[in-house]
């Protein structure tokens, strides 16, 4: 038998050895108001007063909400054309993605993912106690579907695929998705991550819940949130669009209780107001677009962005660079040894995001992966 596993040194109680030494889920730093935030993916924009209206009144916090947030759920089942127990709401759609990955996988088995992409995976598939096997994205950012669908093992359980992929930012093309899903085992868990759908304007892109999306193929559960576009970050409410066995067993891994009544009027409300929403992100599409030509132009090679982001392959100058436009007041998201994620904000923080990254761009190496080719 197993001896059981020792505390860390300074731990009152036994903790899972893979537990103790993962490190902890970190946001986006905050920033203070002489500052861009430009770190968390954030809309910028103020909630729209219907949502405020919504919120206001929501006033019975003494009452428990309804667990299965069956007025929201019915809302997205009219929208989308699918039954209602095809839609699951949880506290954001990370926590979907836990429950999915709890329901599905275990000590000795895998998911499979493209790496670097949303940094919960990891710490997600470390708690459910399986095995993370990860595939590099292309020099492009994109997902290389092909080596993933050959990492494929029998001990494989889940494959998450993160459109567009944050923090890179392209999204996977819709012929080359069908293609991944012939080349998968039938019963293999796919999730189509789809946190930022709403800024992609790529034509030829996979869009899980469209006319010729993916919701009726039983392997694939398509995930959405209301953080990003609709606004509702501090909210925590997200959603999944799936076969209804299959979420059934997400919804016996939820924690009760998990979706607020305000979280669900919220998102109630912004449906009902999705074409000034709309607007807003057409508004942030234009941003983005304009920060990515501004910065190819200074010398940058950017990926593709489809998100409401932009990526910088910085490599080891990684906590240099993020500390200039820091100095700059333009608080981005560092990823250690890999590159800059710099978020879509507040319209005056564009100018200044290509006017830092074109002085950055100029102390790199020559021949560096983030440099234009000349």
């Amino acid at each position: 038998m197993t001896a059981p596993a020792e505390p860390p040194a300074d731990a009152p109680v036994r903790v899972r050895p893979e537990i103790a030494a993962m490190p902890t889920y970190k946001q986006g730093r905050q920033a203070d108001a002489s500052a861009h935030k430009l770190s968390s993916n954030e809309n910028p924009f103020e909630p729209l007063p219907g949502v405020l209206e919504a919120l206001a009144a929501a006033t019975e916090i003494n009452r428990y909400p309804d667990a299965t947030a069956a007025a929201l759920r019915a809302r997205l089942a009219a929208r989308y054309g699918v039954d209602l127990e095809a839609v699951h709401v949880a506290a954001g759609s990370v926590s979907i993605l836990a429950q999915l990955i709890a329901a599905t996988a275990g000590a000795g088995d895998e998911v499979l993912y493209a790496w670097r992409s949303f940094e919960a995976y990891p710490l997600l598939v470390t708690v459910a106690g399986a095995t993370s096997v990860t595939v590099p994205v292309g020099p492009d950012g994109r997902h290389d579907l092909a080596a993933m669908a050959a990492a494929v093992t029998p001990r494989t359980r889940v494959v998450l695929v993160c459109s567009p992929n944050n923090p890179t930012g392209p999204a996977v093309r819709r012929a080359e998705f069908e293609s991944f899903l012939a080349a998968l085992p039938s019963d293999l868990l796919v999730v189509l991550d789809e946190a930022y759908a709403e800024f992609v304007t790529d034509p030829e892109a996979v869009d899980g819940l469209g006319p010729a999306g993916y919701r009726d193929r039983p392997q694939v559960v398509v995930l959405r949130t209301f953080s990003k576009a609709f606004g509702l970050a501090g909210l925590r409410i997200g959603y999944a669009i799936g076969h209804p066995r299959v979420l059934d067993a997400a919804r016996a891994t939820a924690i009760p209780l998990s979706v607020t009544a305000q979280a669900e009027r919220a998102a109630l409300a912004s449906l009902e107001m999705e074409p000034a929403l709309r607007e807003r992100v057409a508004a942030l599409v234009e941003r983005r677009d304009r920060l990515v030509a501004g910065l190819r132009e200074a010398g940058w090679r950017v990926p593709d962005a489809q998100g409401n982001f932009v990526w910088l392959a910085t490599g080891e100058q990684t906590m240099q660079v993020a500390a200039r436009f820091d100095e700059a007041g333009l608080i981005v998201r560092p990823f250690a040894g890999d590159g800059v994620r710099i978020s879509v904000g507040a319209d005056e923080s564009v100018d200044s995001v290509i006017r830092i990254a074109a002085s950055v761009v100029e102390g790199l190496p020559e021949g560096h992966p983030a440099r234009a080719l000349a």
